[in-house]
């Protein structure tokens, strides 16, 4: 949170140095007068610093299928992974990536057996005897 705050105030001091040719994008992540970065910049700029790292090469865009990938497996809804992605279809979110972790379907088949097992507990008919 530091890290963007300080970025939100070095944007207001270029926004003000910048005066009328300020361009309000709306976007976190601008050029020094608030235009959208272009997409081959931050390519280019996330290959340079994925050399320098000398980690693995991994495209960019991989990196918004392992936040999906994470969020599932932390057992986010998949309605908010599907907004956080900006996917028109819960379907296309769903087939994607629900798939990539059997793991998560598992757990969820588990809870599943668990609330209706508690339920019928509760109404005092045990389930499987």
């Amino acid at each position: 949170m530091r890290v963007l705050m300080r970025h939100r105030e070095r944007q207001e001091e270029l926004s003000a140095a910048a005066g009328a040719g300020w361009q309000d994008s709306g976007y976190v992540f601008t050029t020094a007068t608030g235009a959208p970065l272009r997409p081959d910049y931050l390519t280019g700029r996330f290959r340079h610093l994925m050399a320098a790292s000398g980690l693995p090469p991994i495209r960019l865009h991989d990196l918004r299928h392992g936040a999906a990938t994470l969020a599932l497996a932390a057992h986010t809804d998949l309605k908010v992974v599907q907004a956080m992605l900006g996917h028109a279809s819960i379907v296309l979110t769903a087939d994607t990536y629900v798939s990539v972790l059997p793991e998560v379907a598992h757990q969820a088949a588990q809870e599943t057996a668990q609330l209706v097992l508690k339920a019928a507990s509760a109404l005092g008919q045990p389930l499987g005897g």
